[in-house]
């Protein structure tokens, strides 16, 4: 089992600088939302942006997350968004 917190915490870890919000959205500790907005993403497109974060959190995706929603901007993409 894996919390929203941990997959936070590794993220942020990983990638620092970078702001991290997890969600478990059913409860049970294996269907998260996750945002992650971090420089690292300057240049890179949506899927290894992706790929960056399943890399992080390694075998967890498939095991213990059973599903991962990601949104994955840089920091002017989520500056314009607000």
């Amino acid at each position: 089992m894996i919390s929203a917190q941990k997959i936070q915490s590794l993220v942020e870890k990983a990638m620092p600088g970078s702001r991290v919000e997890a969600e478990d959205t059913t409860g049970t500790n294996d269907h998260f939302q996750v945002l992650v907005v971090s420089p690292s993403f300057e240049g890179k497109g949506m899927v290894e942006r992706h790929r960056m974060i399943y890399g992080i959190l390694g075998s967890e995706v498939g095991g213990a997350i059973h599903a991962l929603s990601l949104k994955t901007l840089t920091p002017s993409e989520a500056e314009k968004r607000s």
